[in-house]
Parts: structure tokens; C-alpha cells; sequence
């Protein structure tokens, strides 16, 4: 086996923290989120979006729910300037959402940035620059100091901007980009600076978002960053600690929540994890997580469908079928053992009085999320009995009985294996038809004729069902009358004494198809024969007792 290069990495150092608290946090309350869909998400799509696309998706956040959207880069480009003016001259921002632009600490990004802002109520300048060793070592060539004076410049172009502006909705949020890779006591410096130069107060707090710009460790270490930063930073009370984190190792979720349990106010993130390299932190996901946990997450997802149409609509991003919460294969067991568990699961539920939801393998409810129970259950050859008997009376009221289960579902796992696909409901619903409803050889049931004789009704007699049957076995038709202690009875024994195949009913079940007064019954039946052989069967009728009968004939027509 070839060995792959690993001593080229070297290991993400950790943070000294004398008693770290985050472990034993509970996040009690959803975060203050931002959505980035429209500037970090729209920048890494292969075809960026256009206005009118802007536009619907803009929507859609502020229809979730989302109070502050980061809307672009307006200084980068055209489309992303006309974007921002559409947005304010066509009033498209609700009074209570804030708009969130970014910028590099440059002046004439940061005048033509103002510029695109002009005329809207609440808005929020974001400024960033990159403060990591390797950054300003490789790309930049400059010490710290000098990298430091870049973010006081900007920070001061932008407090005088907004002071000219006189527009007080306006406020600031700084980002030392790669914050990850950024040496924990030089990102406090900087962050320090930047709130002297903006003149940060209770009243007027500055937003320092501390961004894994390229995941880099276990989302522990992250939180740890956190954590010392907030113990650190001077004047807690005037500064929003918010967090932006990447995906590159996977764990940008985790790295989130954890960095809310260390003392983060705020969230940033996207739809579906959309945005550059392996994406940014899914929004959708960390909210679901506190829902699932009894938190409010103070963002509607309620109608996860509606979000994907217009999310794939808009980004022309496809989102994979087993995406946490909203992937189309997440409320969907093919497992026979999880289809079983589901099944019982959901039966126990609906008469549970404790209003909570548990049911195995779905950790929550997805009606809750606009989904519905009708793909909780599909069938391939991985498939159990509980899953196909689930699917059977879910969408057909056909609740086959335990005993009879296996055998359907040697019947269903052999096709599935033949065909190597998955089988539809109503696939189910045929083949339960054609293997036991339909069979007409070799024994035919031609005419039943059913009565009930007792000449003294005070002293039931207990052999008081008579029946008349025409039935035609391979090339023989014969006639029997028969008396039993009821229509199934009588039946066995008439056959019997002219067929002269010796058998014992094993099992019985009945149940109506439906609630109506035109409710079909159904009966299932296991036979044993003297020599040992076994089948099942099944029949439907409108009357019960011919049903019964029917399931014996299908039983015959299925012996080994």
C-alpha cells in the first residue's frame, strides 16, 4: 500500500486556556444569524447570479425570516452595484432587515461602497483584511504593524463616511480575515485598534466577526480561539463577537455551535452550506440542530421544498439527497429494521399524550419541515418485512399479519433482487395482489353457497353452517356440501373429504379495508399439510366468510 505524504502538515497548534468553560455551555438561545448567500454563496457559483435572481433570493431570506443579509460586494462589480441600489431605490428592504455590504480596507472600495448604500435605513459596512502570518508574509510582505495601520485607515474612512452620511442606521463590522491563521495576540491587537478608531461603546457596538476562513482544526481548538478572545477582548459590553466558518475539514456545523457555547453572539452562514471551496457553515442545518433541541430558532423553515425550488432556481446548485434535514432521502428508510422501528414508532406516536416527538431514526418531524410521511418508507432488496407491511397498510389498509410478513417479503426481496430497483407502492400493492388475490390454479373456487340451520336456537349447535361449493382442481370439478362450525370450517372439511389432501388451519386473521359501510374484508390464512409442507394466503371479498374462503384456495394454489 503506497503511504501518503502526511509529514508535510504539521499540526494546528492549540490554545493555553486554564479552565475553559464552553464544555459545560448548553446553547439555550438561536444566535443573532446573517445570511451570506448572496455574497460569500453567489461569488463561488460557477455562473453568478443575476439581479433579478438577487432579487428572489433576497426574498426568500427575508421571507425565513432573516434580519440581516449580507447583499455583496457593490465596489467589486457592476452587477453587484446595481444589485445593492435595486434593493434601496426599489424599497425591497423591509424596516426591521439590515443589509449587510463588504469591502476591503481600501479607499476607493470603501467610497464606492457608501455610494451603493445611499438612501437605506440600516445597513451595516463590513470591512476586512487579511491579518494571517502567511498572508502577510507571502502575499502582503508586511510586518504587523503595517497590516494593522491597513485596518485602522479603513475603520476611520468608514466612521467618517458615516458621520458625513448622517445616516446613525449605519453600522460597522470589522473581520481580521484568516483568523485562523492569525496569531491569537496579534488578532487582539488588531481588534483593539479597530474599536479605538471606531469609538465602540455600549450604544454603539462593534460587530468583530472572527472568521474560519480555511478550517484548520477540530472545532474544539476553534472554540477554545473563541473563548480566549471573549475573555480578552476589552469592553465586552460594546463589541457583537460573530463567527464565519468554512467547511474545508467538514465540520463547519460543529466548529459554529461550539464557537456560540464559547461566548459568540452571532452566526454567519448559508443556505445549504453553499459558498467557496468546500462551502460555508449551513445555516439550515445549525438551525434545525436547536430545533431538534426545543430551541427556537427564530428562522422558518417550515417549508423546506419551497426553499430548495428556489435556492436551485437562483444558484443553479443542485443539493445532495442526503443533505441534513432538507436532502429528499432524509425521511426515508430502506433498511428493513429501520422500517420496522419507523413503522412502530409512528403508530406509537400518534397515540402518545406527552406531545413530544420520538420516533426512531427521524430526529424530527418532517411535517415540521414541510416534508411527508409518504417516502418515509420505499423498498429495494436491502428491504424488511416491517417496511413493506408499513407500506401496505399506509397506502392500502392491508395490515398483514406478523406471521405472514416474512413470506411477502421473501416474494417482494425476489423480485427487487431480479429487477435491482427500488419498488414503488403500488409495485408493493400488485405483487401482494398476484401472489396471493389472483391465483386461479390449480384450484378454482366456481360457486359458494353459505347457510346457517339450528333448529333450536336456545341450544346452539355448533355444527350449524352449511355450505355448497363448486370447485375445480386442475382437470376435476366437483361438488361438495359440508358442515362446520362456521363457513371456514365447513369448507376445510368438504375439501378435504373430496380432494383427499389432508391440511390444518395454523393461523387466521380478518380486518375491513377501510371505514364505510362498502368496506372490503380481507382475510389471511396459514395451512399445514400432514407432510409438513406450509403456505399462506390471502382473499377479498365483500363478505367476510368468502373472503376467508378465498384465502384457503389462495393457500392451496400457493402449496410448495
Amino acid at each position: 500500500m503506497k503511504t501518503m505524504k502526511y509529514q508535510k502538515y504539521a499540526a494546528y497548534p492549540t490554545v493555553a486556556l486554564a479552565a475553559r468553560s464552553w464544555p459545560d455551555n448548553t446553547i439555550t438561545q438561536a444566535p443573532i444569524w446573517c445570511s451570506v448567500d448572496l455574497r460569500d454563496g453567489n461569488q463561488a457559483l460557477p455562473v453568478p447570479m443575476n439581479v433579478e435572481e438577487k432579487v428572489s433570493l433576497f426574498q426568500l431570506l427575508v421571507s425565513v425570516g432573516f434580519k440581516e443579509i449580507e447583499v455583496g460586494f457593490p465596489s467589486a462589480s457592476a452587477t453587484e452595484f446595481a444589485f445593492v441600489r435595486r434593493l434601496v431605490e426599489d424599497k425591497l428592504i423591509p424596516d426591521d432587515v439590515t443589509i449587510q455590504v463588504l469591502t476591503q480596507a481600501r479607499e476607493h472600495l470603501i467610497r464606492k461602497t457608501f455610494e451603493a448604500i445611499s438612501g437605506a435605513k440600516h445597513a451595516i459596512v463590513h470591512l476586512y483584511n487579511s491579518t494571517s502570518r502567511l498572508q502577510r508574509d507571502v502575499v502582503f510582505r508586511k510586518n504587523r504593524e503595517e497590516i494593522k495601520a491597513i485596518a485602522i485607515e479603513g475603520t476611520a474612512l468608514v466612521r467618517r463616511l458615516k458621520d458625513e452620511s448622517g445616516n446613525r442606521g449605519i453600522r460597522f463590522e470589522y473581520s481580521p480575515e484568516s483568523f485562523t491563521g492569525t496569531e491569537l495576540d496579534y488578532a487582539l491587537d488588531v481588534c483593539h485598534a479597530v474599536m479605538d478608531s471606531w469609538g465602540a461603546s455600549p450604544d454603539e457596538k462593534i460587530i468583530l466577526n472572527l472568521p474560519s476562513t480555511v478550517e484548520m482544526s477540530q472545532p474544539n481548538i476553534y472554540a477554545d480561539r473563541i473563548e480566549w478572545f471573549c475573555r480578552h477582548i476589552k469592553q465586552r459590553d460594546a463589541v457583537l463577537i460573530s463567527v464565519h466558518a468554512h467547511n474545508d475539514r467538514g465540520t463547519a456545523v460543529a466548529t459554529a455551535e461550539l464557537a456560540v457555547m464559547a461566548g459568540a453572539d452571532r452566526v454567519e452562514g448559508a443556505l445549504f452550506g453553499n459558498g467557496e471551496r468546500c462551502g460555508n457553515m449551513d445555516i439550515i442545518t445549525m438551525a434545525l440542530n436547536l430545533f431538534s433541541q426545543g430551541v427556537d430558532p427564530e428562522l422558518d423553515f417550515s417549508d423546506l421544498p419551497r426553499v430548495r425550488e428556489v435556492y436551485r432556481r437562483c444558484t443553479r446548485m443542485d443539493i445532495h439527497s442526503r443533505h441534513p434535514y432538507a436532502g429528499e432521502l432524509v425521511y426515508t428508510a430502506f433498511s428493513g429494521s429501520h422500517q420496522d422501528a419507523i413503522s412502530k414508532g409512528m403508530k406509537a406516536h400518534a397515540i402518545s399524550q406527552n406531545g413530544l416527538w420520538e420516533v426512531p431514526y427521524l430526529p424530527i418531524d418532517p411535517e415540521d419541515v414541510g416534508c411527508s410521511y409518504e417516502a418515509i418508507v420505499r423498498i429495494n432488496s436491502q428491504s424488511g418485512k416491517g417496511g413493506m407491511a408499513y407500506v401496505l397498510e399506509k397506502d392500502y389498509g392491508i395490515q398483514i399479519p406478523k406471521w405472514m410478513q416474512p413470506d411477502f417479503a421473501e416474494a417482494v426481496q425476489a423480485v427487487a433482487d431480479r429487477t435491482g430497483t427500488e419498488l414503488s407502492s403500488e409495485q408493493i400493492h400488485d405483487l401482494f395482489h398476484s401472489e396471493y388475490v389472483k391465483l386461479k390454479e390449480p384450484v378454482s373456487l366456481k360457486k359458494c353457497n353459505i347457510s346457517w340451520d339450528d333448529s333450536d336456537p336456545l341450544h346452539p349447535d355448533e355444527e350449524a353452517t352449511l355450505i355448497s361449493c363448486i370447485v375445480q382442481m386442475k382437470d376435476r370439478e366437483f361438488i361438495f356440501k359440508a358442515q362446520g362450525n362456521g363457513p371456514l370450517d365447513a369448507f376445510v372439511k368438504g375439501f378435504i373429504r373430496e380432494s383427499g389432501l389432508e391440511f390444518s388451519v395454523e393461523e387466521y386473521a380478518e380486518h375491513a379495508i377501510g371505514h364505510s359501510a362498502r368496506a372490503l374484508a380481507i382475510a389471511y390464512i396459514k395451512i399445514v399439510c400432514l407432510d409438513g409442507r406450509l403456505s399462506f394466503g390471502a382473499g377479498i371479498d365483500s363478505n367476510i366468510s368468502l373472503a376467508s374462503i378465498k384465502a384457503i384456495v389462495s393457500a392451496l394454489n400457493r402449496l410448495p
